[in-house]
């Protein structure tokens, strides 16, 4: 009988904190306006081309679901149409779709359904392709006892300027690994009886699950927001990355608590991290104790990445209301809110930071 690699499921799914614990407790996602996300596309529309680029509000509804029904009205396939990531179910998500351009004329901005409305409407050159965004704005309700948004607001507070301060671990979000850890505990199955779809989503929890486990073991020793000779660190918001040979001098360091510069940690893949010194024992150990889940990767081919470890939370902002606080901040592609939002709040155990 095959056994589950003890600590990937805890990694993955409750690595720790490095802020301490929550200075409050509060309720997140009561309903879909209580957490509503806007893909910022760092990009404008071309004006002219042989497709559409939609800007579409949805509610209630998943990404690929809404990319049917885009396909069904422009009659083409689901796979031609393109947009920049998934975005969650359960809230209010403004996001970029792409479809060719219909044979018929379609009024676009006249789509108005259930579930979702398509806000804007531009010609463009290209298929949007995944990853194609500079970041997203969210906006979260973290709800509170009748009348305590005040409280809230005032135990929340300090956090919140240590979190514009110091940023937070870059965490993969629990979505990442599917409802209660489903698509982590598929590793075992191996490539060949998952289908193409399933793979992606399995592959995708390995990496990340990998990932959180170094992730969190930095965290555990106060280096995560820190280079040490032998990371290889990356610009804030840029994919340029550049080795750290020696211990850091005082120009570099003050960039990094600026969090202008970050170090990394790998995405699992063939062949060794380009890390050294005692980064590279740490995530080769750590990588020894999930052969099934660097196995899965080293499998299918995937080449060693890297990733940010720590996440720089930019426009931070908060109101409190009358039974909650409302928080909003940007986080670059590739950051998960929940990374933020377990930082500052302790929620229910049924809730997405659980």
């Amino acid at each position: 009988m095959q056994t589950r690699e003890p600590t990937a499921h805890g990694a993955a799914l409750s690595p720790p904190r490095a802020l301490g614990a929550p200075p409050a407790r509060a309720l997140l996602r009561g309903a879909p306006e209580d957490f509503v996300v806007e893909e910022d596309l760092g990009f404008t529309p071309a004006g002219s081309g042989p497709h559409w680029l939609l800007r579409v509000r949805k509610r209630n509804a998943n990404t690929q679901w809404v990319a049917g029904q885009l396909a069904r009205i422009a009659g083409c396939r689901p796979r031609e149409v393109g947009y920049a990531g998934l975005k969650d179910r359960r809230a209010i998500a403004v996001q970029w779709f792409s479809v060719p351009q219909p044979r018929a004329p379609v009024a676009w901005s006249a789509v108005r359904e259930a579930d979702f409305e398509v806000l804007e409407a531009h010609p463009h050159t290209r298929k949007l392709p995944r990853g194609a965004l500079a970041g997203n704005r969210f906006t979260v309700r973290l709800g509170t006892r009748q009348g305590g948004g005040a409280r809230l607001a005032a135990d929340l507070e300090a956090r919140l300027a240590d979190v514009a301060r110091r940023g937070v671990p870059n965490y993969f979000g629990p979505q990442r690994f599917g409802l209660d850890g489903a698509n982590l505990a598929r590793a075992s199955e191996g490539l060949r009886r998952l289908g193409p779809r399933e793979r992606g989503f399995v592959l995708s929890a390995a990496r990340s699950a990998l990932f959180n486990a170094v992730l969190a073991a930095r965290v555990g020793e106060g280096s995560w927001e820190h280079l040490e000779p032998g990371d290889l660190a990356i610009l804030d918001g840029r994919g340029s990355f550049f080795p750290v040979d020696r211990a850091a001098d005082e120009t570099l360091s003050d960039r990094c608590r600026r969090l202008e510069v970050h170090p990394t940690g790998p995405m699992w893949g063939k062949g060794t991290p380009a890390t050294g010194a005692r980064v590279l024992e740490l995530e080769s150990r750590l990588a020894a104790e999930y052969p099934q889940l660097t196995g899965l990767c080293v499998a299918a081919g995937m080449s060693q990445e890297r990733r940010s470890l720590r996440l720089a939370v930019r426009e931070l902002a908060f109101e409190p209301e009358a039974d909650a606080v409302l928080v909003g901040f940007h986080l670059p592609r590739g950051g998960f809110a929940t990374a933020v939002l377990r930082e500052l709040i302790e929620a229910p155990p049924d809730s997405d930071l659980a």
